[in-house]
């Protein structure tokens, strides 16, 4: 038989990745619940090994977790989860934007500028996967900008394991539009080369994230569907 070429590999593992996250997001797949390996593998007409690529993918960022002998399930959401990413994530970033209020360059204030505009188009067209990826390169700017690559590389670890939490804030009415003003304050602190006021709003800016999410969620254990559904192009 022959091997299918590397790219096509990549395209349905991508397919697979985009597929589980849409329906756990939407909550088609609920938390608890087996992902099935068969079902997948028939969907696509291609061998598991892809799919298990996809879940130990998926596992990273938090959407599943893997138990042996009985395969993949979609991960329960916790208040305490939420807290503690939240907690963390102020405390790293905070302290990667003061380094950064004192190392940043015109050329990088200006492209911190440009993906804010960027954002500001995104939020109000309402396309939250696309204003996710853009978001991710703000943030990305200005931890670079620090000149620290070990708290680079722990912020992005965990970032990526809290995937879902993030996609899900950033989904909540309102969050989009908010993030852009904040992210016009924290620009000016780089400007001024303000670093106990960057430091500030970055943390600022992380809490909220975390407590907006708790407040929309059901019963402490869910994110509401209604809210949820704004990440799905149906």
């Amino acid at each position: 038989m022959k091997k299918k070429p590397i790219e096509h590999h990549q395209t349905l593992r991508e397919k697979i990745l985009e597929t589980i996250r849409d329906a756990i997001l939407k909550g088609s797949l609920k938390p608890g619940e087996k992902v099935a390996e068969p079902e997948l593998a028939e969907r696509f007409g291609i061998s598991r090994t892809p799919i298990r690529e996809a879940f130990r993918q998926l596992e990273s960022e938090g959407y599943l977790t893997v138990i042996p002998r009985r395969g993949a399930v979609v991960a329960s959401l916790s208040e305490r989860d939420i807290e503690e990413f939240y907690a963390i994530k102020s405390i790293l970033e905070g302290y990667a934007a003061h380094i950064a209020s004192e190392r940043m360059q015109d050329k990088d204030i200006e492209r911190l500028e440009a993906i804010n505009a960027r954002l500001a188009e995104l939020a109000a067209e309402g396309d939250v996967k696309t204003f996710f990826r853009v978001h991710n390169e703000f943030h990305e700017l200005f931890i670079r900008a620090s000149g620290n690559d070990k708290l680079f590389e722990i912020i992005n670890q965990l970032m990526m394991k809290f995937n879902r939490l993030r996609m899900a804030s950033l989904a909540l009415p309102g969050r989009m539009e908010l993030s852009v003003q904040e992210h016009h304050k924290i620009i000016a602190a780089f400007k001024s080369h303000d670093g106990k006021k960057a430091d500030n709003l970055v943390r600022k800016n992380a809490v909220y994230g975390g407590q907006v999410l708790i407040h929309s969620m059901d019963d402490g254990r869910k994110i509401e569907a209604s809210v949820l559904n704004r990440l799905i192009d149906l």
